[in-house]
C-alpha cells in the first residue's frame, strides 16, 4: 500500500467508529463527499481490497520480458556492439536485431546499467566558453579537416577527410586514405561539389596541403609578386571558393566534434557491415553521409541554400588533380618523380612550357593552350607503356603526406 491508500484507510476506519463524519474525512482526503461515499460502501463491501490500486502487484502490458533483457544484454556484450555507445547501440538493434520492437534508449540505459554495462564512450565534463554563432544559410562556409584514428580497428591508423556545413551541420564530404593527403581532400570535395554543389567558403586550419607556408604581402602582389598557392588552394580558386584559415582548434569547433561523433560510431557501423578496407569504407560512407544527416543535422536559420551548381563545361577531373610545370626538352619528353615521360603528341613545340596534371582519374596529362594530351612512361630512354608503373608514381605522387601544420 502507497502512502494514499493508508491515509484512506485511516478515515474509513475513523468513520465506521463514528469518530468523525463524511464531511471531515472528504475535506482531509482534498475530495468531494459523494466520493467518499462511494469509497465507503467499496469499503464497507471488500474491505481493504476496494482501497488497494488494481494494478498492485500486476505486470504492465508492455513490460519488458525477462527473455528481453537476456537478449539486449548478450547483443550489447557480443564482439559486435560491444564498442557501440548506448544511443547508438539502441538505434542498431532497432534497425537490424529488434526491428518489431521499439525500445526506448531510456529503458535501455536502466537495463544495462542494472547489470553493470556502462557506455564506452568518455563523458567528460563540459568547459563554459563561447561558441561562436552558426552561420545562416547553408552553404555560406563549410569547416574541413582530417583526422587519423583507427577506423577498422585493427591497431593501423587512417586518415578522415571530411566536410561539414557550419549552420545546419550536415556531413557534406568524407573520404579515408592512409595519410593526411592531396588525394583525400580532392576526393572528399568531389563528393561535397557532385552531391550539394559550390559552397561560398571554406574554413580549415594551417595545414601545407591546404594553405601555403607564407603569405605574400598585398603591396608586393601589388608589385607584380606571384601570390603563393597550394594545389588544393589553387584548385579551390578555378572553383571561385573562397579558403579561410583558421588559427587554433577551438574556431573549427564543429569538425572537431563531428570526429568525436565519428570516432564512437564509424568502427562499429564498419564492423557490421564486414567493412575493413580503405576501398568499402570509401563506398559505404556515400551513403552514410545521408543516414546522418537525417539524424544529426538541423534546420539553417535562413532556408536559402546558398550552395551553387558548377557552371555548364567545367571538367572537375581537370581541376582536382595536381599541376605541375615542366618545359619540353626537344626529344617531346620532360621528368617528373625522377622518371622520364613523352607526351603522344607532335602539336606542342620543342622547348615549350606545358601544365602536368596528376591524378587517378586522368593519369599524368599534359595540358598546351587548353588542349589535353596522354603521356608515355619512358624507363632508361626505352618506351615503356607500364600502366602499374605509372599507377605507382601517380599514387606516390598525390599521397605525400605534409605532416607540418603550421597552426593546430
Amino acid at each position: 500500500m502507497n502512502d494514499k491508500e493508508i491515509t484512506k484507510e485511516y478515515w474509513m476506519k475513523k468513520i465506521f467508529n463514528k469518530e468523525c463524519t463524511i464531511a471531515i474525512a472528504a475535506e482531509s482526503l482534498g475530495l468531494s463527499i459523494r466520493q467518499v461515499k462511494r469509497i465507503k460502501k467499496g469499503y464497507l463491501e471488500k474491505g481493504i481490497e476496494s482501497i488497494i490500486h488494481g494494478n498492485l502487484n500486476r505486470k504492465p502490458k508492455h513490460a519488458i520480458t525477462e527473455e528481453l533483457k537476456k537478449q539486449i544484454i548478450e547483443l550489447k556484450l557480443s564482439d559486435k556492439y560491444r564498442n557501440a555507445n548506448i544511443a547508438h547501440f539502441t538505434e542498431l538493434i532497432e534497425e537490424d536485431e529488434l526491428k518489431d520492437i521499439k525500445i526506448k534508449y531510456e529503458t535501455i540505459f536502466k537495463i544495462l546499467k542494472t547489470h553493470g554495462i556502462k557506455s564506452p564512450k568518455k563523458h567528460r565534463k563540459i568547459k563554459q566558453h563561447h561558441r561562436r554563432k552558426r552561420l545562416d544559410n547553408f552553404g555560406k562556409m563549410l569547416q574541413i579537416d582530417a583526422t587519423p584514428y583507427d577506423w577498422f580497428d585493427d591497431g593501423i591508423m587512417n586518415n578522415m577527410h571530411g566536410a561539414i556545413d557550419d549552420s545546419t551541420g550536415k556531413i557534406t564530404g568524407l573520404y579515408i586514405t592512409k595519410n593526411e593527403c592531396l588525394e583525400g581532400y580532392f576526393n572528399m570535395m568531389k563528393v561535397t561539389l557532385k552531391e550539394f554543389g559550390r559552397p561560398v567558403s571554406m574554413y580549415s586550419d594551417r595545414h601545407l596541403i591546404l594553405h601555403p607556408l607564407k603569405e605574400i604581402p598585398l603591396l608586393d602582389q601589388l608589385e607584380g609578386a606571384v601570390k603563393n598557392e597550394t594545389n588544393f588552394s589553387r584548385a579551390m580558386k578555378e572553383l571561385n571558393i573562397n579558403m579561410i584559415r583558421a588559427y587554433s582548434p577551438q574556431a573549427k569547433g564543429r569538425i572537431e566534434r563531428l570526429w568525436q561523433t565519428l570516432q564512437s560510431r564509424l568502427p562499429v557501423e564498419f564492423k557490421i557491415h564486414n567493412i575493413n578496407t580503405i576501398e568499402k569504407a570509401n563506398i559505404f560512407l556515400k551513403k552514410y553521409i545521408h543516414r546522418f544527416n537525417k539524424k544529426f543535422s538541423i534546420q539553417a536559420k535562413d532556408q536559402i541554400s546558398l550552395f551553387n551548381k558548377l557552371p555548364e563545361g567545367i571538367d572537375l577531373k581537370y581541376i582536382l588533380c595536381r599541376k605541375e610545370k615542366r618545359r619540353l626538352n626537344r626529344g617531346g619528353t620532360f621528368s617528373l618523380a625522377n622518371k622520364l615521360f613523352k607526351v603522344n603528341t607532335k602539336n606542342i613545340p620543342f622547348e615549350s612550357t606545358v601544365n602536368i596534371l596528376i591524378s587517378n582519374q586522368i593519369g599524368i596529362t599534359v595540358e598546351y593552350k587548353g588542349k589535353y594530351y596522354c603521356t608515355e612512361l619512358f624507363e632508361d630512354n626505352a618506351k615503356s607503356d607500364s600502366y602499374t608503373g605509372m599507377a605507382i608514381i601517380i599514387d606516390q605522387l598525390l599521397s605525400e603526406s605534409l605532416k607540418e601544420k603550421v597552426a593546430v
